[in-house]
């Protein structure tokens, strides 16, 4: 399984961006999103950009992997606070699975 990771753009150069996330700084691909500003978030998979976050979702995506990180080591005492955006939130389903009688 290859779970993505938000990580901030810290200098970009034609599609290659210097990006880091926590205390990781990588050479990020930037061909599937072309070329970035400082300061903007993206999402990387295996060292490749494949999509441009506000920094609201890069910061809910970041709180779910914490959660996931969480989980494994058996810590369940702070998921609420890491799915914040997601209690008292009623799911939907897409149109095309929604019963529409």
């Amino acid at each position: 399984m290859c779970l993505g990771r938000p990580m901030l753009v810290q200098h970009c150069e034609g599609t290659r961006a210097q990006c880091v996330c926590d205390e990781s700084i990588e050479s990020i691909d930037l061909s599937l999103i072309g070329p970035q500003e400082k300061g903007t978030w993206v999402l990387v998979f295996l060292g490749v950009a494949r999509e441009v976050l506000t920094a609201e979702r890069a910061s809910q995506v970041r709180n779910a992997l914490m959660a996931v990180d969480a989980v494994m080591r058996g810590d369940k005492a702070n998921l609420d606070l890491l799915f914040s955006d997601l209690i008292e939130h009623e799911p939907t389903l897409p149109p095309h699975l929604q019963n529409n009688n």
